[in-house]
């Protein structure tokens, strides 16, 4: 299916059927076909077409589908930037990915010789006359890495990329077009928009779009809107966890919430699932791999602690640092083999070919497969810490901590040492109303952890920083410890 026809093949199968939604608009198919064309021909009229790039920077609002989809109509790709984000911040994205044009809230220019669009012009101009763009290896999505590296690297997507990965996501979570998909992560990340916009959408489903998560209203929006599935991260779900007691949405509508970007804890899952009713079905994948490669069943067997089976149509192995696969059970590198592995990364070929060797994407994670083939992450490559010759996971450590009572995160990180090479640093937040010592904490790390996996500092802080997907932010920790030590408390 082409993205590019999608919204022409929604509203002649049920043009008022609803599409999408925000908190102030509401769009059937035919609507929703009417204003993509508008905006197309907004960007047309500036000389957009094929092989160009349009970088939205706007929040989460039905405008920023409107004008992605209005880009691929003209065979133009995506390139999505967080709205907050400074100028200066931006400029890296925008230059790089050499976009034409930027379109954003005030339509304020971003970079000086780049043509910026406020959001309000999309809908001001004539209906695109011409033929949807068809080409399935054209660029589709510019998707921006954290840079934790260095400056973020443009992912390359194409149309072949999106397809398949949204047809995975409709055979392996068995989205329908009785979905309804309640959106609250942000759309510059690829999760967002695949998850979310094209698996829903490409079923025939439809999103309602919330600009961010918010505790105080999300199960409101559950009672009332009733979707049938939602994507999150872990530090969602233990905020949820930690509501008090008397706190008992109706959550009937949901069939499961999908639960990524990060690895969430056993304890976590069961604790959920437990008190809300419906299931967490944790998956695993990177924007390199367009988002997803692993995912528990929601349907069949789940094994809480791991990220569950290779979607349909890829494949996972684990490897040694010379890129031989290992058997299950050995812990190595996860590689991802199938057609949703990114084209490259824009401009740099030498990357690339490190990243992808003989079809094989090389994720930089550490995991293991058991022998019913369901993938464990145990860690970055690079987070693995090294004591005294010992290599320890920081995930394991996690875990353990998990499970005292009240806690709501935590986050484990390697420090250098001059004995031992590294020792390991967690820090951990508390749910409202709970407190908890250092020496508490570190008993309770005694009885699960052998004592070379124990941290030599436990730091009680009141939350962890995190990135704009909400996840624990680590490079900040590290600053952190690089700056206090112990001495932060």
């Amino acid at each position: 299916m082409r993205f590019s026809k999608l919204p022409d093949l929604r509203a002649a199968s049920a043009p008022d059927s609803p599409c999408i939604a925000d908190a102030t608009t509401h769009l059937s198919n035919r609507q929703f076909h009417s204003r993509v064309l508008v905006a197309a021909g907004v960007f047309a009229d500036l000389g957009v077409g094929p092989g160009d790039v349009i970088a939205i920077m706007l929040p989460n609002q039905v405008e920023f589908v409107v004008a992605m989809f209005a880009a691929w109509r003209l065979g133009a790709a995506v390139t999505p930037i967080n709205p907050s984000l400074t100028s200066k911040e931006a400029t890296h994205q925008i230059t790089d990915s050499r976009a034409k044009l930027v379109v954003n809230e005030s339509g304020e220019a971003v970079v000086a010789d780049v043509h910026s669009l406020s959001v309000a012009a999309l809908d001001e101009g004539g209906l695109h006359a011409g033929d949807a763009f068809d080409d399935h290896a054209a660029l589709a999505l510019l998707i921006y890495t954290s840079g934790t590296t260095g400056l973020p690297k443009g992912v390359m997507l194409d149309h072949a990329n999106i397809e398949a990965m949204a047809e995975m996501g409709r055979q392996s979570i068995k989205v329908t077009a009785a979905d309804h998909c309640l959106l609250m992560l942000p759309l510059f990340h690829v999760n967002g928009i695949v998850v979310s916009i094209l698996t829903s959408l490409s079923a025939g489903g439809h999103v309602t779009i919330r600009k961010r998560f918010d505790i105080n209203t999300f199960f409101g929006d559950v009672e009332r809107l009733r979707p049938t599935y939602f994507s999150a991260v872990p530090t969602i779900y233990a905020m949820l966890n930690a509501l008090p007691s008397e706190v008992k949405p109706d959550t009937s509508s949901l069939r499961y919430g999908i639960c990524g970007a990060a690895p969430a804890s056993a304890e976590l899952l069961k604790s959920f699932e437990s008190r809300y009713g419906f299931p967490l079905i944790e998956g695993y994948g990177l924007s390199e791999g367009t988002c997803a490669s692993t995912i528990n069943p929601f349907d069949g067997v789940r094994k809480a602690g791991t990220v569950g089976l290779p979607f349909i149509g890829q494949r996972i192995a684990i490897a040694d640092p010379n890129g031989r696969h290992l058997p299950n059970g050995e812990i190595g590198e996860v590689l991802v083999q199938g057609p949703n592995v990114m084209r490259g990364y824009l401009g740099k070929p030498e990357e690339t070919a490190k990243t992808i060797v003989d079809g094989w994407l090389h994720t930089g994670d550490l995991g293991r497969i058991d022998e019913d083939g369901y993938l464990s992450i145990v860690g970055r490559s690079k987070e693995m810490i090294i004591r005294g010759g010992e290599n320890i996971y920081p995930k394991e450590i996690e875990d353990a901590l998990g499970d005292f009572p009240g806690l709501l995160e935590a986050a484990v990180i390697g420090a250098p040492h001059e004995t031992f090479g590294e020792i390991v640093i967690a820090y951990v937040a508390l749910s409202p109303g709970f407190t908890a010592s250092a020496a508490a904490l570190d008993e309770h790390c005694a009885s699960r952890l052998t004592r070379y996996k124990r941290p030599s500092t436990i730091n009680v802080i009141d939350s962890l920083p995190k990135n704009a997907m909400g996840k624990i932010d680590k490079p900040k920790l590290r600053e952190l410890w690089a700056k206090f030590g112990p001495s932060n408390q």
